[in-house]
């Protein structure tokens, strides 16, 4: 195996974290970019996504001056909250990825808890 350095060490920590706590519930997987950010909900047993949402989404994109601020995660956020709750899903374990928890990805992660999801 080779030698994980840096982000993939991080990336590598956080996804065995996220498994341990797992404990059957569904993953609600973050990503952010310098420009957009990007969460979905998956079922890692059968390997399917049942709600995602992103700054790119035709829904948001008009609404927001940015896809890269605290107001676009957020929003972000909320509608996929509402989404997965539309889906059935409301207990799900956050998975940050190499991302800190800090900034976007906190808005993101607040915006769906207010939404309904539970993590």
């Amino acid at each position: 195996m080779a030698k994980l350095i840096g982000i993939d060490r991080r990336r590598a920590r956080v996804r065995r974290a996220v498994k341990a706590a797992a404990n059957g519930r569904l993953r609600l997987s973050v990503h952010r970019s310098s420009m957009h950010i990007y969460a979905q909900v998956i079922d890692d047993t059968k390997g399917v996504t049942l709600a995602a949402a992103s700054t790119i989404d035709k829904s948001l994109r008009d609404q927001l001056k940015t896809g890269a601020d605290k107001s676009a995660a957020s929003a972000v956020g909320k509608l996929l909250a509402e989404r997965a709750v539309a889906a059935g899903v409301t207990k799900v374990v956050f998975d940050r990825g190499q991302f800190l928890y800090h900034g976007r990805v906190k808005a993101l992660a607040d915006a769906a808890r207010e939404g309904g999801l539970e993590f």
